[in-house]
């Protein structure tokens, strides 16, 4: 007779017969033949990687004006004190098993009322779903609304449209905007496009370059967009859907106002995903509530897709911002604060680029708008022997310790000096010291080309 196979040991049994651990540190580091053609030819982010080299400087010991990252330093910008203090009163009321996986209700309503009350646009419930952060809006908008081949239109500069592109097998279409513009496209650029694709991107403020959509120019793509929909609609097509992030739409400066799709051409409500969520509006990226708004339809397909991911933000965290958001003096309050620090530093450094300019040096900065980004080009290309956007990267690092993110981060591929500035984890005190270094780097460019 054959001895029955021994019982392998229980989760949390006795493993006292085992001398040591097996030693599996030798496994290889990389192995494409063990995934998939999409994860194989998904690349990682340039921005993650340019900050870990940040990063790996300042363990050294190195000083560094850090303006890589688009996240928020605790230390410059912490989050709403009625906020933290929420998330641990729910934590301690046991606000701790599975949300519903279309958020919370108390938190869906609130977002309803924040829309009406901020943004004049009162939305069904049934058109708001809950998720942690505003990436999983993003993934399920392209999850949802995409088949495999299908066709996508997105501007470059832009965030990470490429990557969700390859991993959903779709097909890009890619519209390169300029400076003249403020990187935002016009309608005569996306028009020829329209017909046949799928999904439209757009975002403002705009990451990374801090610029907004002027509202003239939304109003007349939005009406090509609707004109394009009522002829497919009359062929039984599929129409055309809009993906608008606006996460940063709080954070807006200078003379041009935030607008939305909807509110420009009513008619867009039936086409059009918003973006949207805590992250930036209340330097709560690590907190991780954020929210998709659209049609009701498409929010509850979503909805079941974001589920299956598991994707939703956690219980307590909901619950306190569900809070936060209705208690609108607070929240009005921080807003208005967060303003003008971001625009200090970002004023702090456009006056110094253009002081800079003013004294003939090869450089330009576009005036800040939005978000936590300047848009400034080092005109450096050909110069002292410099290349590209990545050898001007380094030579702001190396002899300025100023760190930034050259456009090929976003889609723009050519070396056109072109590069985000990021204020959320620095402060007026840092710029103010970086920027007769950076003046220091440039002069010494010009003398040694």
């Amino acid at each position: 007779m054959v001895a029955p196979p021994e019982q392998a040991a229980e989760p949390g049994a006795d493993r006292s017969d085992i001398s040591m651990a097996l030693d599996l540190t030798s496994l290889p580091k990389r192995e494409d033949t063990h995934v998939g053609t999409m994860a194989r030819g998904l690349k990682g982010s340039d921005i993650l990687r340019i900050a870990a080299e940040i990063r790996e400087l300042t363990a050294q010991g190195r000083k560094v004006c850090n303006l890589t990252v688009g996240d928020f330093s605790p230390r410059e910008f912490p989050i709403p004190t009625a906020l933290g203090e929420g998330i641990s009163a729910a934590l301690q009321a046991g606000e701790t098993n599975y949300p519903p996986s279309d958020g919370v209700l108390e938190l869906r309503l609130s977002v309803q009322r924040f829309y009406e009350r901020s943004l004049g646009l009162k939305y069904p419930v049934e058109g708001i779903v809950i998720t942690g952060g505003a990436r999983p809006i993003i993934y399920g908008t392209y999850r949802t609304v995409l088949d495999a081949g299908d066709r996508v239109i997105y501007p470059v500069p832009s965030w990470n449209n490429n990557h969700y592109v390859h991993m959903m097998g779709a097909k890009e279409t890619v519209v390169i905007t300029d400076a003249a513009h403020g990187f935002m496209p016009t309608v005569e650029q996306l028009t020829p496009h329209l017909p046949g694709a799928r999904l439209l991107c757009l975002s403002s403020p705009l990451n990374p370059t801090g610029t907004m959509i002027d509202p003239a120019a939304l109003k007349a793509i939005c009406e090509q967009i609707v004109a394009e929909n009522r002829a497919r609609q009359g062929r039984g097509e599929r129409p055309l859907i809009l993906m608008y992030d606006h996460i940063y739409w709080t954070l807006s400066f200078g003379r041009v106002k935030h607008v939305t799709p909807v509110e420009v051409v009513p008619e867009m409500a039936h086409y059009t995903v918003f973006v949207d969520g805590i992250s930036k509006a209340f330097a709560a990226t690590g907190v991780r509530v954020g929210w998709g708004v659209g049609p009701p339809a498409l929010i509850a397909r979503m909805r079941d897709v974001l589920g299956h991911v598991g994707a939703w933000a956690p219980k307590a965290e909901q619950v306190a911002t569900a809070r936060y958001l209705d208690a609108v003096g607070s929240n009005t309050a921080f807003l208005e604060s967060m303003r003008r620090q971001v625009d200090e530093r970002l004023e702090a450094l456009h006056q110094g680029f253009t002081r800079m300019r003013a004294a003939g040096l090869p450089v330009e900065a576009i005036a800040p708008q939005g978000a936590i980004y300047l848009s400034v080009r080092f005109d450096l290309v050909g110069k002292a022997g410099l290349k590209g956007n990545d050898e001007i990267r380094k030579l702001l690092l190396d002899q300025a310790s100023f760190a930034v993110v050259p456009f090929q981060a976003f889609g723009l591929m050519e070396d056109t000096g072109w590069f985000r500035l990021s204020v959320g984890a620095t402060s007026v005190a840092e710029i103010q010291e970086a920027l007769p270094r950076v003046e220091a780097a440039l002069r010494a460019v010009l003398a040694g080309g």
